[in-house]
């Protein structure tokens, strides 16, 4: 009984063959075991399908980082704060849940997230990765609402809660987000329609050397333009237009 796998050979073909905790339970019903060794046999094998479960999330994970996807920072935020002005790149938590959430369901995995506020206004979240035969591992991360910038309080829990969620699934998953590189050019994000219509509208406005304008924001053209430069572009123009 302290054995999990019991190996059994068959008198008509000599072929030994492990049989598991349930294959046990079966023998003992149709043998007529009382209540305490059935009771004996359902707990062994409750705990033999957890562990089962946890060596299958163990080679999962693994298949996993063997081939990883790669996790660009694809935004670029800017804004003013009390020590000055505030600059940084990372990864936007739509981009990183859908490379890493299509990578995890090839190898039966997925993750969702529980959110707690405590008294004190702290979030907490956790990154939960669950395989689909039930095994779980978590990653939790705590912060307070993120009051930089102008963002209201709402703003401000939404910002730290989606923080907290992209850095728990990249802990989570042993995962880091990637400089950017040229490889990574096709995950940056580029002004849209109406912002390059507002543009061209300040550009056609103040008559500027578009070439010389566009190589002042280090840009080859309008349609090539980051969306972190728009503000800077703009108010370069309409510096121009006050002239």
């Amino acid at each position: 009984m302290n054995k999990q796998i019991t190996k059994l050979e068959t008198p008509e073909t000599g072929v030994v063959t492990a049989i598991t905790p349930m294959d046990m339970l079966q023998i003992a019903v149709d043998k007529g075991a009382d209540l305490d060794q059935l009771t004996k046999l359902m707990d062994l094998q409750e705990r033999w399908e957890k562990n089962e479960a946890r060596k299958a999330f163990v080679v999962a994970i693994n298949a996993f980082k063997a081939d990883p996807p790669r996790i660009f920072k694809n935004r670029h935020v800017s804004f003013s704060a009390k020590g000055g002005r505030t600059e940084y790149d990372h990864a936007t938590l739509d981009q990183v849940c859908d490379l890493v959430g299509k990578a995890l369901s090839d190898h039966g995995l997925s993750h969702r997230w529980d959110v707690e506020q405590g008294a004190d206004a702290g979030i907490n979240v956790t990154c939960v990765l669950t395989h689909i035969l039930g095994h779980e591992e978590r990653v939790t991360m705590r912060a307070l609402p993120d009051d930089s910038g102008s963002k209201n309080l709402i703003q401000q829990i939404g910002s730290a809660t989606t923080y907290l969620q992209r850095y728990t699934l990249l802990a989570a998953t042993g995962l880091a987000a990637t400089d950017q590189d040229d490889d990574g050019a096709t995950a940056t994000e580029f002004i849209d329609a109406d912002e390059k219509a507002e543009l061209v509208a300040l550009i056609k406005e103040t008559k500027a050397d578009n070439p010389k304008f566009l190589k002042y924001l280090g840009c080859k053209s309008l349609d090539e333009m980051p969306a972190y430069k728009f503000e800077e572009a703009k108010a370069a123009l309409e510096k121009k237009a006050a002239k």
